[in-house]
């Protein structure tokens, strides 16, 4: 039988429907919570995703302000702009859109903003919250990930989960995530020797590396729960994942697809994280 979809568009519909009611609430307490995205240069991918954050703050009634600047923008001038939006009370959130031009420093950038600004969850402060279990702004994409295995219906507690790929936007993070819903979590890389026999041990695999088409069915075990994170786009324009849908859904129990799978979970996890700072901040004042 073939695997059930996991469709990360219903599921992003359903929180943004409540964080609509959400918003609602807090601007009858005469709050707008505000989402600031800084974007710097002319990258076309940069430019789509910066569209579809804004546009989804508009549906949920999010204050958002986009923030243009030319490549030739230098470190100080951008630091000297979050500094601005550290500041701003009309701002809850703040997120420089990555990759920068080379002249800047991602790290430093990150470091600038606030860490109850820090709505990607980038800052050192959240991430090292994030591993230790405290509150924190967790990162949108592995957070995303979790939320969407758990309104599968299925529990990650005792399961063995592998996720392929080690970076820290997504394989680093998620994989705490999984340890602490209490899942055996193994992380495969570059340099994992024989990844299927490591694979095909996993309930639940992740796989955000990249390659297109790099999982089939001969990496899934039967029944298994495939998360697939990997956006990319083929020589005949089409977008694909990681994961070869077609083959892996014939043995997985659920999977996500490409396009409408982790996708859509991202930015509605941004604007959770945004929401909920501006509750916090306006807790605090």
């Amino acid at each position: 039988m073939p695997a059930q979809v996991i469709s990360g568009k219903e599921v992003a519909a359903d929180i943004r429907a409540a964080l609509k009611e959400d918003v609602t609430q807090l601007k009858q307490q005469g709050v707008t919570p505000g989402l600031a995205v800084i974007l710097i240069g002319e990258d076309p991918a940069s430019q789509s995703y910066v569209r579809g954050k804004a546009k989804a703050c508009e549906e949920t009634g999010i204050y958002s302000r986009v923030i243009r600047r030319d490549e030739s923008l230098t470190q100080d001038e951008l630091l000297s702009e979050i500094e601005r939006l550290n500041a701003d009370s009309s701002i809850h959130g703040i997120l420089v859109q990555l990759p920068l031009p080379k002249h800047i420093n991602e790290k430093a950038v990150i470091d600038a903003i606030r860490p109850d600004k820090d709505v990607d969850g980038f800052h050192p402060i959240n991430v090292g919250n994030m591993i230790i279990g405290d509150e924190c702004y967790l990162p949108c994409t592995p957070h995303g990930i979790i939320e969407l295995i758990k309104r599968s219906g299925q529990n990650i507690a005792g399961k063995h989960a592998v996720v392929i790929g080690r970076s820290n936007i997504v394989g680093k993070p998620v994989s705490m995530l999984l340890l602490q819903e209490n899942a055996t979590v193994s992380i495969a890389h570059s340099r994992t020797a024989d990844l299927g026999s490591l694979t095909r041990q996993a309930d639940i695999l992740v796989a955000a590396v990249g390659r297109p088409h790099m999982i089939g069915a001969e990496h899934v075990k039967p029944g298994a729960i495939v998360i697939d994170v990997g956006v990319n786009r083929i020589a005949s324009g089409k977008l694909v994942g990681d994961v070869d849908f077609e083959a892996v859904k014939e043995v997985a129990s659920y999977i996500t697809p490409v396009p409408g799978g982790v996708g859509p979970m991202t930015i509605t996890m941004l604007l959770k994280n945004t929401v909920e700072a501006a509750k916090r901040l306006t807790a605090v004042q």
